[in-house]
Formats: C-alpha cells, sequence, structure tokens
C-alpha cells in the first residue's frame, strides 16, 4: 500500500509601509484543498521587512497541526534570510557578517520557531507580476496599513 502524501498548504504572504519606515500592514492568503482564508494586521511604526517577516510568521502560526506548506513571498529578504543567511547568524550568535547584530532578530527568531513546527518550501514570486493571490496579499497588506487612519 503506497503512503499517502498530504495536500500541501499554500501560503502567500505580503507587507509594506507608506513611507518606509512609517505605518505598515501585512497580508496572508492561505489556500488549503480549494478553501481560503485570509489574515492581515497592521503597525503604526515599522518598516516593510518587519512587515514582510510578520506575515510569514503569523500565517504559520495559524496552522494548528504540522503541515507541509508551500510559501510564496514576493520578499527575497524573507526568503534568503530563512533559506541561507540565518544559519551564519545562529552560528555567530546572531550577528551578521558585518559583526553587527541581525536586524530584526525577533521576527527571524520567531519565524525560526514555528517554521521548526512544519514543512516549508519557500518559493520567492515577483511582486506586482500579475499573481492573483500575491496580489490579493498585497492588496490586505495595503488594506491594513491604511485602516489605522
Amino acid at each position: 500500500m503506497a503512503s499517502e502524501t498530504p495536500d500541501p498548504i499554500d501560503i502567500w504572504t505580503d507587507g509594506g509601509c507608506k513611507p518606509n519606515p512609517g505605518p505598515g500592514g501585512w497580508g496572508a492568503v492561505l489556500r488549503y484543498k480549494g478553501h481560503v482564508s485570509e489574515l492581515s494586521g497592521a503597525d503604526r511604526a515599522t518598516t516593510n521587512n518587519r512587515m514582510e517577516l510578520t506575515a510569514a510568521a503569523a500565517a504559520l502560526e495559524s496552522l494548528k497541526r504540522h503541515c507541509e506548506v508551500v510559501l510564496h513571498t514576493d520578499s527575497e529578504y524573507v526568503r534568503n534570510g530563512i533559506t541561507r543567511w540565518h544559519t551564519g547568524w545562529v552560528r555567530r550568535n546572531w550577528r551578521n557578517a558585518a559583526g553587527d547584530p541581525v536586524a530584526n532578530m525577533d521576527l527571524w527568531r520567531r519565524l525560526l520557531d514555528i517554521t521548526a513546527n512544519h514543512t516549508v518550501e519557500w518559493r520567492w514570486v515577483r511582486g506586482h507580476s500579475g499573481d492573483a493571490m500575491n496580489e490579493r496579499a498585497d492588496v490586505l497588506a495595503t488594506e491594513a496599513r491604511q485602516g489605522l487612519g
């Protein structure tokens, strides 16, 4: 009997500020077997990178059990940090290559902690290039930021 591989949960995340730094928002779209849910949030004083990281962390934290996940991000900062740079940061006690403390260390640690509970494939998508789910995550982030009023 062949073992059945579970369907992955697809997640698209986005975050941004206007201006940067300044008020920011993040959004996430989760899709599993045709069901879609959306998450968003905002912060009055933040950066683009913090919102991108928050979107990914919050989306993964919303999952209640171990999941196979394909996470789509238009942030090379997030994708490179989680797939390449973090091993060096941890090895250097959360210092970057220049010896300075890693920016957004609190969010990187949060993201690493939650990814330990899941199997995540990180995919980069070009922002504002017609990917409908990425565009929706962008709308959610923008609406959350604008809702700070």
